[in-house]
């Protein structure tokens, strides 16, 4: 079974909180394990969040997303410019600047395509685990469970 969603919003910060909820429901719905969907949520998160603070485009920004038997992909698009330069230095304690870090700790991909003409394309993707009894699992997870 494949799901797919796009979801167009503003850019607005009441937006992260909503696109949690939409990803999470559905992903929990599917039965995907709690921590794949924790993993999910919170690079979805610093994904849209980047969106609010550093596109350099006005407009609504897109979510989109793929789930099928083996893995979750979204992507998080703006239509900005593509992203600033990075600074030279930034400070252990700065609070800026983590967010990919955290994406890439918790996603199996990630990848970032920018065009000044474009915007910016963020790429997310995990292999996802789940519950006994979810409506989404792979042939041989039946099979083990079943053998066993």
């Amino acid at each position: 079974m494949d799901v797919t969603f796009t979801f167009a919003l503003p850019r607005e910060a009441p937006t992260v909180p909503l696109i949690r909820r939409l990803i999470g429901d559905a992903l929990r719905g599917l039965g995907a394990t709690e921590d794949c969907v924790d993993d999910v949520l919170v690079a979805a998160s610093e994904a849209c969040t980047n969106v609010l603070e550093h596109a350099r485009a006005s407009g609504d920004y897109r979510v989109a997303g793929r789930v099928d038997e083996t893995v979750c992909e979204l992507e998080i698009a703006d239509r900005g410019r593509g992203p600033r330069p990075a600074p030279a230095e930034r400070g252990v304690l700065s609070e800026s600047g983590r967010g990919l870090k955290i994406m890439r700790a918790l996603v199996d991909d990630l990848d970032i395509d920018h065009a000044p003409d474009r915007g910016t394309v963020v790429h997310l993707r995990k292999r996802l685990t789940w519950r006994d009894g979810a409506l989404v699992r792979r042939p041989d997870d039946r099979l083990m469970t079943s053998a066993g």
